[in-house]
């Protein structure tokens, strides 16, 4: 992890931290914890949040939104994963220090692209700056496990293999490299509840046994040929289709990028985590805008073109609190 200047002239540190999407996401039975078992390929994407810290006797947060983004459901107490983070660290720094957290919004809230562990990771990274504790990389992954089980992986990046909950990496080589791999994701209004997907999984399931969850070897193969339209055969996910069930109308969505747009430009389509975000490959940013476009003219909701992989939550040297951008 590179040590930019900790602290912009106004006092202030930002860090950026990706949404996520999983290539595949395995699951298998409920463990003893009663989480349940995973094994997903996990890349990082250009579409992220900003989180800026700044001094403060006490942990206190605002948080903002893109125009498209609604913050219904993203409190601001200490139920949110970044007030969560940022006491996790004094604690365990014995720092005893607080800050004042503002979150810039961009990834969809409750959209599957795990924007909220996204905004735990990047306030760990932020407030370890701020707090000038120059915690070693491994330190605060094993504090971004105790938050949730995406928030290591947002701080890492890249792809990597996902097992446990998801908690536990195995980083795989980056192909395919940014620039021929795109992803078009199309947002929903409304988001969607892991822990209602996860029961609609096992109302699926009930009765029948789930095998242990093994990644598709094949899957591993594409990604590190770096051919996108092998990786797109190849994508997975098993809580699409108790998705599907408690909102009908992804299964239409998905069809469509399959095989129902006109460009024939996207080479595989899956629901992104536990939904409702809907995600489609491209092997060009060119292919990706132009997938975009015929999505935004249908109507469907909220489009955005992101490349994958990219690093994980990183500092933004100089940005002061509150500048928009993505």
């Amino acid at each position: 992890m590179n040590r930019p200047p900790a602290a912009s002239p106004d006092g202030s540190v930002t860090v950026a931290a990706p949404a996520k999407v999983n290539l595949c996401l395995e699951v298998g039975p409920v463990r003893p914890d009663g989480f349940h078992a995973l094994a997903t390929v996990y890349q990082a994407i250009g579409l992220h949040d900003l989180v800026t810290v700044r001094p403060s006797d006490e942990v206190t947060m605002t948080v903002r939104a893109d125009d498209r983004l609604s913050l219904h459901d993203v409190p601001t107490d200490g139920s949110n994963i970044a007030v969560r983070a940022a006491l996790l660290l004094a604690e365990h720094s014995g720092a005893g220090r607080g800050a004042h957290i503002h979150i810039d919004k961009s990834i969809p809230v409750a959209g599957g692209l795990a924007g909220g562990s996204a905004d735990g990771a990047a306030t760990l990274l932020a407030c370890d700056r701020l707090w000038g504790l120059s915690t070693p990389l491994e330190e605060l992954v094993a504090l971004a496990a105790e938050l949730g089980c995406d928030v290591p992986f947002a701080l890492v990046g890249g792809t990597a293999i996902g097992s446990g909950r998801g908690e536990s990496l195995t980083p795989l080589l980056p192909a395919p490299q940014p620039e021929s791999c795109w992803w078009v994701v199309l947002e929903s209004a409304d988001g969607l509840s892991t822990p209602a997907v996860y029961k609609e999984f096992d109302v699926l399931h009930d009765g029948s046994a789930v095998p242990s969850p093994r990644i598709p070897e094949d899957l591993v193969a594409a990604l590190r040929s770096g051919e996108v339209a092998a990786v797109g055969a190849t994508l997975s996910n098993g809580l699409q289709e108790p998705a599907f069930r408690l909102r009908p109308g992804l299964r239409e969505t998905i069809e469509l990028g399959r095989s129902g747009l006109p460009s024939a430009r996207v080479h595989g389509a899956l629901v992104s985590g536990s939904g409702p975000s809907c995600l489609f490959l491209c092997g060009s940013r060119a292919d990706a805008v132009h997938v975009a476009e015929e999505l935004t003219a249908r109507g469907l909701g909220p489009v955005s073109v992101a490349p994958g992989p990219v690093p994980g939550a990183r500092v933004v040297p100089g940005r002061a609190a509150g500048a928009r951008g993505r």
